[in-house]
């Protein structure tokens, strides 16, 4: 089917571009200087209960990139651990996406495009930090472990590979980036789908739901920023160590395997407004007084700026929930069911009166599926615990009452309904207006590139060798 090749055209490129994405060591390419670099020493490969040698030799050229024949392999087992569904896809059709990223590469160099380099050397610093949080600060095994002779070349090549990476995300995006749809070149679109190749969508739900989360009191706040407020005098006046007492104490996991550490960029928004705010008000070495986001109650300490670049560490703390304020929101939603149950009130009014969730609580519960923007959630591609709190669930009927948490919330209290139920369906341009939109930006965008590649091959140095040679390319890559 038409649509479903798009799909996985598009899945495959960016999965592929992995250098920048995730760290892959194994998939590190230098740059060429003059010469093709030589086969490296033959390396043991076992096929059935036969063992063979096979040369890591050269692949192909892209320009300034290499792939060596390894490269492939490792792209696939790294794409398998992630869960991808490679059935349908050919080994040649996985190659001609990695000759696609090395291509992407080299034209960004050739356009000057400008390298963020206190970024990718920030990544590159958390990539190390994280791994050695993962091997508890084995630097040496780290070695060991991927072939490198000094801290200095692990840090050189994880550098390059999130560089390379960086100049590819960068140029597919100054392809693709500014392309739009117009509705005239939707309709046009769907229009022009055969009958027979329309695609069938799964059975969708339209979601409700009604959240009711316990109160914290002002003595649990209080004591929360006292406890900050501790700490900074225990680091400030005793020579306590920060980074010590984010692993003993932060309630951010996201962080605590790097000590509390993140970059911040003005140009780049990552972290919540309040946490921003604080941050590019402080000096080198300062720490900052308790405040609050929604995530609970912070300090930072201010470790380095390095232009539009600030690194800090941070420690995160909640405050306590009562029994007594988790009993009565308890209660409440409970309340709140009995009354819709009775009709009292309906669903809608109860979500606009008593949920807590301002996302939700103005569309009368709505929930919205973040992938696609709309009310309509595709059965099969649900969530999983999503699913398993709506699976039983008949349209209009109310499930219990369910206890939830979230990264904002420690614990919340929850009812759902089906609002509407959309049974397996061809697509349908009204109903599906947003998906098909989706589909055909993603044809429009594939066109660009295949453009953008055709004009480009014929202006790239490029050599394929061996088996590949043999490859049935959608683009020129062989330059026949």
């Amino acid at each position: 089917m038409r649509l479903n090749k798009i799909n996985s055209k598009f899945i495959i490129k960016a999965a592929l571009l992995v250098g920048f994405i995730s760290f892959n060591l194994s998939n590190a390419q230098e740059i060429i200087e003059d010469d093709v670099p030589q086969v490296e020493k033959p390396k043991d490969s076992v096929v059935g209960n036969k063992s063979r040698i096979k040369a890591d030799g050269v692949a192909a050229v892209v320009g300034d990139f290499i792939i060596l024949e390894s490269d492939l392999d490792r792209e696939i087992a790294q794409l398998k651990s992630q869960g991808a569904d490679l059935n349908e896809i050919t080994r040649c059709e996985l190659f001609g996406s990695l000759l696609e990223s090395k291509l992407y590469a080299h034209q960004a160099i050739q356009d000057s495009v400008i390298v963020n380099e206190l970024f990718i050397q920030s990544r590159t610093e958390q990539q190390i930090q994280g791994i050695l949080a993962q091997t508890k600060g084995d630097m040496e095994g780290l070695l060991k472990f991927y072939k490198k002779d000094s801290e200095q070349a692990l840090r050189d090549e994880m550098y390059e590979i999130n560089k390379n990476g960086y100049l590819a995300q960068e140029m597919q995006t100054k392809v693709t980036g500014d392309i739009e749809v117009t509705p005239e070149e939707v309709r046009t679109f769907f229009n022009e789908i055969p009958k027979d190749e329309r695609p069938t969508f799964g059975t969708e739900l339209k979601l409700a739901q009604i959240v009711v989360i316990p109160e914290v009191t002002e003595q649990a706040k209080q004591d929360v920023i006292d406890k900050l407020k501790g700490f900074k005098t225990d680091i400030q006046e005793n020579g306590s160590s920060f980074t010590t007492k984010v692993l003993f104490y932060t309630e951010d996991t996201g962080s605590k395997a790097t000590g509390g550490k993140y970059t911040l960029n003005r140009k780049q928004p990552r972290m919540v407004k309040e946490f921003r705010d604080v941050a590019f008000s402080m000096q080198e070495g300062e720490i900052s007084e308790p405040f609050e986001t929604d995530f609970g109650y912070h300090i930072i300490l201010l470790e380095k700026i390095r232009g539009q670049e600030y690194d800090v560490r941070h420690i995160l703390i909640r405050p306590e929930l009562s029994q007594e304020a988790i009993k009565k929101a308890k209660d409440e939603i409970d309340e709140v069911r009995q009354k819709i149950e009775d009709g009292t009130l309906t669903f809608e009014q109860a979500a606009r009166e008593f949920s807590d969730e301002k996302e939700t609580k103005y569309e009368g519960g709505q929930l919205t599926n973040p992938t696609t923007q709309d009310f309509n959630f595709e059965l099969t591609r649900m969530e999983p615990e999503l699913y398993s709190q709506i699976q039983d669930l008949k349209d209009g009927e109310l499930s219990e009452v369910l206890q939830d948490e979230d990264r904002v919330n420690r614990i919340k209290f929850k009812i759902l309904t089906v609002t509407d139920r959309i049974d397996d369906h061809e697509a349908d341009f009204a109903k599906d207006y947003l998906k098909i939109k989706n589909l055909a930006l993603q044809d429009k965008q594939i066109k660009a590139v295949e453009k953008w590649q055709k004009e480009t091959i014929v202006d790239t140095y490029i050599k394929i060798n061996g088996e590949y040679r043999d490859c049935d390319f959608q683009s020129n890559w062989l330059k026949k």
